[in-house]
């Protein structure tokens, strides 16, 4: 790789791009788990403010470029060089802009907290370590996805489900591990000692597969939704939203980057719940921003699309939501939108994956 077109921990459907791998990977901020390696070698925590297009030794020593891409490869690897996943990844050169990001070069939230009726941090739940308290989303028609940005995400259309039932919070940590405690599964890569970090047993549990998400939900007594079940919960059936709470992005409604991003602070999961003005038209809370949210359904074609990708099929299970991870190539936060997907092979995993679970009604 001769030009600045690294990124690092997670990725987001690019699906207009040639690559080889449904995901584009591009300079990002150096995320905390780096920053210790890159510090000595003299390279800092910093952010490209644009796309950078010259080779890196052009403003880089050759010692800071090496420590640069020897990080890179091993972030890259908590994807895509697992036992489940051995992908070689490409960074492609090519550019893309995205007609959102403007939308969301917004003034910064006056703290870390804004809009939260939690704090972010404390060791006694109030969600409960049972499984989540479910919605019921009755049958009916909705408008799905969107003409106005990338080629899969279109066209939009009229998309019909049956009644079902979804989880009002996406999985917390507390709950997912009275999963592994009752069948001895392995803990997520972040939980020590078989438990999770202090304070955060309420955030939504991440680093799951899709398998993990699949065999919880199925212990619970449940399943995990649909790609069309997902974004109806979150976008309703009155009109064809952008996000969950109505057209106009809010900073103060969701865990998306561009709030720690704005604030030029590292980024985290929150409590589930905590944003009272994020809800969807429906009571759900984080159908935007948090955790992207694994799906049961497979990376396919919407009807009428005549987008060719050899992508589609059943290759790479979709993911809904977006997540609080900084995606710089979109300007942080497009992933926002409902009708977003992201898609990946079914044993990645990384620090913005999580999951709710659904069930039909009977």
């Amino acid at each position: 790789m001769d030009a600045c077109l690294k990124t690092f921990n997670g990725h987001i459907s690019m699906p207009s791009l040639n690559v080889t791998l449904p995901i584009l990977f591009l300079l990002a901020s150096i995320n905390s788990a780096n920053a210790s390696t890159l510090s000595d070698t003299g390279t800092s925590n910093y952010q490209h403010a644009v796309q950078a297009t010259q080779p890196c030794e052009s403003c880089h020593e050759q010692k800071q470029v090496d420590a640069f891409n020897s990080s890179m490869s091993n972030d890259c690897k908590e994807c895509h060089s697992s036992s489940d996943d051995d992908s070689i990844v490409r960074v492609d050169d090519k550019k893309f802009i995205d007609p959102y990001a403007n939308k969301l070069k917004i003034a910064p939230p006056p703290e870390a907290t804004a809009g939260m009726s939690v704090p972010m941090y404390y060791d006694e739940t109030r969600i409960g370590k049972e499984p989540n308290p479910m919605v019921l989303i009755p049958a009916g028609k909705y408008t799905r996805g969107t003409n106005n940005r990338l080629p899969d995400e279109g066209p939009q259309y009229t998309a019909e489900t049956k009644a079902f039932w979804i989880d009002k919070y996406e999985v917390t940590n507390l709950q997912y591990k009275q999963f592994i405690d009752a069948t001895n599964r392995k803990s997520p890569n972040h939980y020590r000692g078989r438990t999770y970090p202090q304070g955060k047993v309420d955030h939504p549990v991440v680093f799951v597969s899709w398998y993990d998400a699949h065999d919880y939900c199925e212990w619970a007594g449940k399943r995990l939704p649909t790609d069309i079940e997902w974004e109806k919960a979150a976008r309703g059936t009155e009109d064809d939203r952008d996000y969950p709470w109505g057209d106009t992005f809010d900073v103060t409604k969701v865990n998306s980057p561009v709030r720690w991003e704005s604030l030029h602070i590292q980024g985290d999961t929150m409590p589930v719940g905590s944003l009272e003005g994020g809800k969807s038209p429906y009571g759900l809370y984080d159908m935007s921003g948090n955790a992207w949210e694994w799906t049961d359904s497979w990376y396919a074609q919407y009807p009428g699309n005549t987008w060719p990708s050899e992508n589609y099929g059943e290759l790479y299970k979709v993911l809904k939501g977006g997540s609080w991870w900084d995606c710089s190539y979109y300007q942080c936060g497009v992933s926002a939108p409902v009708f977003n997907r992201s898609y990946f092979k079914q044993g990645v995993k990384n620090s913005s994956f999580g999951f709710r679970c659904a069930k039909d009604d009977k």
